[in-house]
């Protein structure tokens, strides 16, 4: 019987590099790996449904699930998690010596809708008691969905062409929360810090009493490929798991060094002691606190119609974990 051919866009990760080159296969699918930078692979998808599969904003998948008709589901693979207390930047004439100090101010953000704009914005509702209605935010660039917001959230569009980074600098903004370093941070622009300058322990600390390490992406396969074919979900999650496991093995055995950072075994150690053994884990269970947290913040925010449950989002067959011993190539 000859293999399901199915396109999957993603980006250039050492977890998925073995599905990449084609070390790892799936199960019953000849896979074809475009490889393009999420931005693209978002905007393709959003506006022309255009892949089989592919890397997605987790609160933009989110979003289409709690509306009629979505067009995709997913599955519990994150090629993109990353922790944001070191994104929030602000003027260092502003007077903003802690997070509270947002209250009232005038914030940038690239995209209202953005998954680390929503993680951002429920760390300080949740942790430091600011509201997404106490702040008057900006954004960098039109929302991919279109959706029309609660009343209640001031949100206007900074003029066109404009980077957030330069109104930082000038004083239009107070703040910005972003998912990347401005220019103007990275220029070494003096009135532009960081609002947690060791957010590296602050986001440690985070993790140890909620657990939450905050998802950016998830994987998602269109409404019409599963509906036809449904057992594509769990053959397609079991090999992304099995790449991510082989990506462990040769990262782990750091007499070369596979990626380029001079403590790269005691970084992993500390990861695993903080974390697990499995350091970057998918699937459900060891997720469950940062899914929770996106669910709810994107329905605290306007982003959702209803408070989403994760069996809302992600295919059913695809709702047990599997196993390090599972995936594991040595």
């Amino acid at each position: 019987m000859a293999k399901l051919r199915l396109n999957f866009a993603c980006g250039p990760y050492d977890r998925t590099q073995a599905l990449r080159d084609g070390t790892i296969q799936p199960e019953g699918i000849d896979l074809t790996y475009l490889t393009m930078q999420p931005a693209e692979i978002f905007w393709r998808m959003l506006q022309y449904n255009e892949f089989q599969a592919c890397e997605m904003s987790l609160s933009n998948t989110t979003t289409m699930m709690s509306g009629p008709n979505p067009p995709f589901i997913a599955i519990p693979v994150y090629p993109s998690r990353v922790f944001r207390h070191g994104y929030f930047f602000i003027n260092t004439d502003k007077g903003i010596k802690s997070p509270a100090d947002l209250k009232g101010k005038r914030g940038g953000v690239p995209e209202y809708s953005m998954t680390a704009a929503v993680y951002m914005r429920g760390l300080l509702q949740h942790e430091y008691d600011v509201k997404p209605t106490d702040v008057e935010w900006v954004q960098g660039r039109a929302d991919r969905l279109k959706r029309k917001l609660p009343a209640d959230i001031r949100l206007t569009q900074a003029p066109s062409g404009v980077e957030l980074g330069d109104m930082l600098e000038r004083g239009e903004l107070d703040f910005i929360m972003t998912a990347n370093n401005p220019q103007s941070f990275r220029r070494g622009v003096k009135n532009v810090k960081r609002l947690f300058p060791n957010y590296a322990e602050v986001e440690k600390d985070y993790y140890r009493r909620t657990k939450i390490y905050p998802i950016m992406h998830t994987v998602v396969i269109r409404r019409d490929v599963y509906d036809r074919d449904p057992w594509v979900a769990l053959n397609l999650y079991k090999a992304l798991c099995r790449s991510k496991d082989y990506c462990y093995v040769h990262l782990t055995e750091t007499g070369s060094p596979k990626a380029s950072f001079a403590w790269l075994q005691p970084m992993i150690e500390e990861e695993q002691s903080i974390i697990g053994e499995d350091w970057y884990p998918y699937g459900i269970e060891k997720n469950r606190a940062s899914l929770d947290a996106l669910l709810q913040y994107t329905h605290e925010h306007g982003l959702t119609d209803r408070r989403l449950k994760i069996e809302d989002v992600f295919a059913p067959s695809t709702m047990r974990d599997i196993p390090l011993s599972e995936g594991q190539l040595v």
